[in-house]
Order: structure tokens, then sequence, then C-alpha cells
């Protein structure tokens, strides 16, 4: 094997990749986040879980990828660890279409694919149809690189060190390991079970040997969503454990099979003298065989991850990192990850604003302590969904997910301005204090009318809604009504207010103060109704 091969071998290794990433792409803008509705609606059954664990995989070409898109999912709440175990089965099924893609030689006609796809990217002006372009291509160039890579190995059968080698993978052991260090250091199942296939085109292996190798490439191609785990929650490393389970037992139950049964040689009877097609049979039938034999212990698979890794004695936070923000799904995971911060960001101003009216009422420097923690919380929120929007915004998405990423962005300006009003609100405490003034009854009644006016507008609105509907609506409706309301009595108040420092009957320091303070109400409820008006328009 010359320097030649060897390069076109690399070359042919980085357009199977390259093919697979850019199908994966093109899927991802088409779904979106609409990959979330589809999830929920699909895997509330599990068989329903593996047959789209098995089509999103088949449709991608890896196994890898969907994996790491589950546990994403699971760590960001998208999918509970049950739902994770058949979407999980189902990707080891769809994951054979590669190899039996391969065995029916299909690169004969992938650079017409290829061709077809680009011009599809080249020429079409509409996102969708450039999507299905870009799946067209990738799969064309896939298979181009799949077919250079058993052209570079060719010479590899004449070349003895290689062979004796490859000779020592009947050893069961051997083989397992020598196949899932291989697709660990590659990262996929389908290159290394491809580069498999294509030395069994060139003539360098046969199944005996292939076999071993086969399985283990299984257990090694678990390796990427270990990764894509480390630094996520514990339900996502539990989902990751579930797959490495899962291709564990299926390797151990068919190792035996080939050793104590004459299994090899009945596969090579289904498909005589075609080893690219004997080890796609095979992978296929060790996938679907193993999914059956533990599709009805899915609940155990689970309590057995749940079992290996206990919940954490502390308590544990799941992780704010997206598990893999260029992989397959993860927009879907950046617009869940910051509907979640989102809410929670709005929970700690809605909480600020009631407080900050209680503070200023009772008087109390504990209110104004803890409106102050919560301030700067909502201020760390408003940073990372800034930088996290940033970061999502690097991705190839679809238009419709892009304004909603710049819906979310109006959203977290406008909780985090109704935060820094409440501190205002909140903060009048110590001017009050320092002039010894003190709020009249009429001045307290006027605060708590407002007080519940606020309550009732911010209440009204569902962060994590984000749907057209007609009780939204209704809801938009009435926040703008409130918010109108709010302007009016604001307006009343403040004229009230004159009146009564014209006659002596307020302090001239609180009537400053006070017009303050209905400003800072005002803009509260103008923020509100902008919130409204970005999750329910």
């Amino acid at each position: 094997m010359n320097l030649e091969d060897i390069v076109m071998l690399l070359g042919g290794l980085a357009l199977f990749l390259y093919g697979m990433n850019t199908m994966c792409r093109g899927l991802e803008v088409a779904a979106g986040d609409r990959l979330r509705s589809i999830l929920e609606k699909l895997t509330s059954r599990r068989w329903m879980g593996v047959l789209v664990g098995a089509g999103i995989t088949a449709i991608i070409q890896s196994s890898s990828a969907t994996t790491v898109m589950v546990v994403g999912f699971v760590n960001s709440g998208l999918m509970t660890l049950a739902q994770s175990v058949g979407v999980i089965m189902g990707a080891n099924v769809g994951t054979t279409v590669t190899g039996l893609l391969i065995a029916l030689d299909i690169g004969l006609i992938a650079p017409l694919f290829a061709f077809i796809g680009v011009v599809i990217v080249t020429m079409s002006k509409k996102q969708r149809t450039i999507c299905i372009g870009e799946i067209m291509a990738g799969l064309g160039i896939l298979f181009i690189g799949m077919d250079m890579m058993s052209s570079a190995m060719s010479p590899l059968r004449d070349y003895p060190p290689f062979v004796n080698m490859l000779s020592s993978f009947s050893n069961p052991l051997l083989g397992i390991l020598a196949g899932a260090a291989f697709t660990a250091l590659v990262q996929s199942s389908s290159a290394s079970i491809g580069i498999l296939q294509a030395l069994a085109f060139s003539g360098v292996i046969g199944l005996d040997n292939a076999v071993y190798v086969l399985f283990g490439q299984n257990i090694g191609t678990c390796i990427t969503a270990v990764i894509a785990s480390m630094g996520a929650g514990r339900a996502a490393k539990r989902t990751t454990l579930i797959h490495l389970l899962f291709n564990s037992i299926g390797t151990f139950l068919f190792t035996l099979i080939c050793m104590f049964t004459p299994f090899v040689p009945m596969v090579q009877g289904l498909v005589p003298g075609d080893v690219p097609g004997q080890i796609a049979a095979t992978h296929i039938i060790f996938n679907i065989v193993t999914t059956i034999a533990l599709f009805p212990f899915g609940n155990l698979l689970a309590k057995a991850a749940c079992a290996i890794l206990p919940d954490s004695s502390e308590n544990e936070v799941s992780s704010a990192t997206v598990v893999d923000e260029h992989g397959f799904g993860s927009t879907a995971i950046f617009i869940r990850q910051l509907r979640n911060q989102l809410a929670e960001m709005y929970t700690l101003a809605q909480s600020n604003v009631q407080l900050s009216f209680d503070a200023l009422l009772k008087y109390d420097h504990k209110l104004l302590e803890q409106v102050s923690q919560q301030e700067d919380q909502i201020d760390r929120y408003n940073a990372d969904i800034i930088r996290c929007i940033g970061r999502a915004s690097m991705h190839e998405m679809s238009k419709e997910d892009s304004e909603t990423l710049n819906r979310m962005l109006v959203l977290s300006s406008n909780i985090e301005r109704i935060g820094d009003h409440a501190m205002n609100m909140a903060e009048y405490l110590s001017p009050l204090e320092k002039h010894h003034v003190s709020l009249d009854k009429i001045t307290e009644s006027e605060l708590n009318s407002l007080k519940d006016l606020a309550g009732k507008a911010l209440s009204l609105v569902d962060i994590l809604s984000f749907e057209s509907s007609e009780q939204n609506s209704v809801r938009l409706k009435t926040v703008s009504d409130l918010e109108g309301e709010s302007d009016v009595l604001s307006s009343d108040f403040r004229k009230a207010q004159i009146q009564r420092l014209r006659s002596g009957d307020s302090d001239p320091e609180l009537s400053i103060l006070y017009s303050e303070m209905l400003t800072d109400i005002e803009r509260m409820l103008d923020h509100t109704l902008n919130i409204a008006e970005a999750v329910y328009a």
C-alpha cells in the first residue's frame, strides 16, 4: 500500500464523513424545533420510539448522531429516560441501512445522487427544497467516499502482515476490541462498518474474521454519546449507559451464538459469494434480533441504568451546556433550553415585582435584600440567554426557528427590564427612610391596587406557550387592557397626589418619589405587554 493509496483512503473517509454531516445538516434545518413536537407525539409508546429512531437514523446514516440527539433531548427535558429506550433501539436498527446500501453497490449511482443534489442546492431558492438537495448530495458524496476507500484498500489483500493481523480477529476478544477501538476512533459505526465492507470488497477479509469486529463496532459507536454526555445531567448519562448496555448485551449474546452454533455458515449460505452482503446481513440480524430480544425489557434497562448511576446525594443541577451544539437535533435542544431559562427568569421577575411592592408597603429591608439577590440572578440569566442565542445563531436553521430565537431575545430583554424596574421600586425604601417620610393611607391603597393589577397581568403570560390559539388571543387582549388601565390609574393617581400636595396633605419629598414609582410601574406593565405580544402574537 503506497502513499497514493493512503491519501485515497483518507480522502475517501473524509468524503464519507462529510456526506454524512451534509445529510444530517439538511434534515436538521428541515426539521429544527419541529423535532420536539414530533418526538412528543411519537415516542409515548416504545414501539413508536423504535420506529422513530430507525427512521431518523436511516435518513442521516448515523446511529451516533441519533443517540447524541437523544442524550441532548433527555438532558434538556424534551424526552424522558423511558422514552429514550425505544429510540436508541431503533437507532441501532436504522444504522443497518448504510451497510445494506453498500452491499447493494449503490455506489454505481452515487455520482448521480451527488449531481442531482448539488443542482437542487444551486438552483433552488426555497429552503425546504435546498434541504432535500443537501440530503441527496450528502448521500451521493458518502458513497463516492466509500468507493474510494474500497479502491485504496485493494492492495492490502496481498500484504502478508496485514492479512496475518486480520486472521487474528477470528479470536472473539481480539476482534471485538479491534472493532470497538476503531469505531471509537472514527466515532461512526456506519463509517467503520463501511470500511470493513470495503476490505471485504477488496478480498482482504472474510465473514469468519469480520463477524467479531462487527460486534465490537456496535460497542465502539457508543463512545460518541458517552463523550457528548460528559458535563450533562444524570439522566443524560443514564441514556448513554442504556445505549452501551444494549449493544454490550447484544454483543455477548451473538458472540456465544457464533461460538456454539453454525451462525456464520448460515449467513454465508443466505448470501453466497458476497462478503460485503454477508456483513450487511449479519449487522441487520444482530440489531433486529437484539432489539426484539430486549424490547420487552426496556424498563429493566432503564432501571439498571438508574441503579448503576443512582441519584446524587447532593442536589444535582443539569448542565446548561447543550450536549452537541452542532449535532442533529441541536436546534430543538437550544430552543428548549432557552424556554426553560426564560421561564425561570420570568418567575424571578414576577416574584420581584410583588416583593418590591411589599418592601415599600411594609418598610422591610429583608425583602429589599431578597429583591436585590433575585435581580442578580435575573441579570445572570439574561447574560446566559444572550450567549446561548449567539451560539445558536451560528448554527444553520430554518427561518421559523430563527424567528423563534429573535422572539426569545426580545423576551429576555423585556424580562430583564421588569427586574430593573422592580429593583428601582424596592430601592425607594432608602430615600423614604433617609427623609423620614412615610406612605400615607391613600398612597398605600393606590400602590396596593397597582400591585394587584401588575400581578394579574404578569400571571396571564405563559412563557412556555409560544402558540397561537383563541385562548392566547384572549390573554393578550386582557394584558393589553390591563396595561391601558395602569396608564389611566397612574395618570389619575399623579393628579390626586398633586392635589394633596397643594392642599398640604402630602410631603413634597413623597410626591417626587411617588411620581417616580408610578413611572416604574407603568414601565413594568409596558414590558409585560411586550412579552405577551412576543409569546402570543
